[in-house]
């Protein structure tokens, strides 16, 4: 790879998108950013409580992450965040267009509920799983790797996929 990427590691909670963005991050030498780390209190406490987020929730939240896009774009980031939706990644792109990358970490309902089911301390209950999916509105220009195998060969399999 030879340009310096904005890479957004989406997918639905639970799909190991802190694990493989953080991990990939350190592969190519890029800073990193957990977007759990950016919601604002309101999402998180609503989340805490089994209510799924709506476009409105997410608004602020996305446009904090597309800055960070933008104040890291020469030096390169790797951002982890859920992107269910079309609209949702155009705004994480915004200004990001040619170095903007969307990596889909894609998984089964059942695969996910199982590793959530292991998942101790996060705010977001295995409970709104369901929702996740429903909202997921598959990329159609992203880099697309199934979880079945682990964060290392994931990530192998993004680095070649990303020098192509």
């Amino acid at each position: 790879m030879n340009e310096t990427k904005i890479i957004f590691v989406m997918g639905v909670s639970g799909c190991g998108k802190s694990t493989v963005g953080n991990l990939l991050a350190k592969k190519l030498g890029y800073a990193f950013f957990d977007g759990d780390n950016y919601h604002p209190q309101a999402n998180i406490d609503k989340m805490s409580k089994g209510i799924p987020l709506d476009d409105n929730d997410r608004k602020g939240w996305l446009e904090t992450l597309n800055e960070l896009g933008i104040k890291h774009r020469e030096q390169g980031a790797v951002i982890v965040c859920s992107a269910l939706k079309a609209t949702y990644r155009e705004m994480l792109r915004n200004g990001l267009e040619e170095v903007a990358v969307f990596l889909f970490l894609k998984g089964t309902l059942e695969q996910i509920s199982y590793r959530l089911s292991l998942r101790k301390g996060h705010f977001m209950p295995k409970e709104l799983l369901q929702s996740q999916f429903e909202t997921l509105e598959e990329p159609e220009n992203a880099l697309v790797v199934a979880i079945d195998h682990s964060p290392e060969e994931i990530v192998n399999q993004v680095l070649h996929l990303l020098s192509n």
